[in-house]
C-alpha cells in the first residue's frame, strides 16, 4: 500500500485500490441477489440488502482514489406475504420476503463490472505508456 511509508500513490496504486473497491461492491451484490427472494417467519430476521459505503482518499491535488469506509445494511422493508403453507409461515400464516430489489441490483453489476473495466482499461493504458518510453530510449 502507497502512502507515507513507501512513497506517493501512483497510477498503479489509484487504479488497484478502486478495483478493489469495486470487488467488494460486486461481493455486496453477489451477497444481495444470493439472498434475494429468500423468506424467513419473521420481520426481524429478513434479510435485508449491504451496500459498501466509499470515501475519497487524496494523497495531493490530483491524486486521490476511493477506500471502503464500511458495508451497511439499508433500510428497505422486508415484504409481508400471506402463505400459510409455507413452513416458515408465522401463527398468522405471513413470511417475510428479503428487502432486496433485484432489478436495482442488476443495474449495480452492470455498473460495478464497467467500473472495474475501466479501472483495468486505464493500467493497460499506463503499461503500454511505459513501455513506450522504454522503447525510446533504446
Amino acid at each position: 500500500m502507497a502512502g507515507s511509508d513507501s512513497g506517493p500513490m501512483n497510477i498503479f496504486d489509484i487504479a488497484g485500490r478502486a478495483m478493489s473497491a469495486q470487488l467488494i461492491r460486486l461481493n455486496a451484490t453477489a451477497s444481495n441477489m444470493a439472498n434475494a427472494g429468500n423468506v424467513t417467519g419473521t420481520e426481524k430476521e429478513a434479510y435485508r440488502a449491504i451496500k459498501p459505503v466509499f470515501r475519497s482518499v487524496t494523497e495531493s491535488p490530483g491524486v486521490s482514489t476511493v477506500k471502503v469506509e464500511q458495508i451497511v445494511t439499508t433500510d428497505a422493508k422486508p415484504t409481508k406475504r400471506h402463505d400459510p403453507s409455507h413452513p416458515m409461515a408465522d401463527g398468522n400464516g405471513d413470511v417475510w420476503e428479503s428487502a432486496v430489489d433485484s432489478s436495482a441490483e442488476l443495474v449495480d453489476m452492470i455498473e460495478t463490472a464497467r467500473m472495474y473495466q475501466n479501472n483495468v482499461q486505464v493500467m493497460n493504458t499506463a503499461k503500454s505508456l511505459m513501455l513506450d518510453t522504454i522503447r525510446m530510449g533504446k
